[in-house]
């Protein structure tokens, strides 16, 4: 879905966000994105995860987007940075050892738990108020299998392991487009 260009773009801005707020400024893009990119104006779910020397250091995102995308991985970069609670918010020294990650979400769509398919699906789990996510890369990384992605997930969003079998939760998954610095 996306150019090379403009995820070389996205990372670009999500980097600058940073810097500039250590400098005490808010980052603007300038001059104004091209109209050649319109990926970068659509709405579209996204995370950022930010990695301190090869280690998880702070992940939020959106399945709910309200601004374009460029504007979304502006301010989810911030979120990730300071206000994941797993973590302490990112001092200015951190930031020369940090790569940042960006998933660009596909639709959600309802699925069966037999129709998982861990490494290229995310999963987004919801029953009552409980709500939880994981992205597709996730299961790779831990080399989980399909029972194991759905029972992390379950607990992740504060639920028993196996709730994924009641047919009262409901269970979606997604596609993700996952580039990285040093991707390019």
């Amino acid at each position: 879905m996306l150019s090379k260009e403009e995820k070389s773009y996205l990372l670009f801005i999500s980097r600058k966000t940073l810097e500039e707020y250590f400098k005490g400024r808010q980052f603007q893009p300038t001059p104004p994105l091209p109209q050649r990119h319109p990926h970068l104006w659509e709405k579209w779910g996204v995370f950022v995860t930010l990695y301190k020397l090869g280690e998880l250091r702070g992940c939020i995102g959106t399945i709910s987007p309200e601004r374009p995308l460029f504007e979304e991985v502006m301010s989810i970069t911030l979120s990730s940075a300071f206000s994941d609670p797993r973590f302490p918010p990112l001092s200015e020294e951190e930031l020369k050892d940090i790569e940042i990650e960006i998933s660009v979400l596909g639709p959600l769509r309802r699925v069966s738990p037999s129709e998982v398919i861990p490494g290229i699906h995310g999963i987004y789990i919801r029953r009552g108020p409980q709500r939880g996510l994981l992205l597709p890369q996730v299961a790779k990384e831990h080399g989980w299998d399909r029972d194991t992605f759905l029972r992390h997930v379950c607990l992740k969003a504060g639920l028993t392991e196996d709730c994924y079998l009641d047919p009262e939760t409901e269970i979606y998954v997604f596609e993700a487009e996952v580039f990285r610095e040093g991707d390019f």
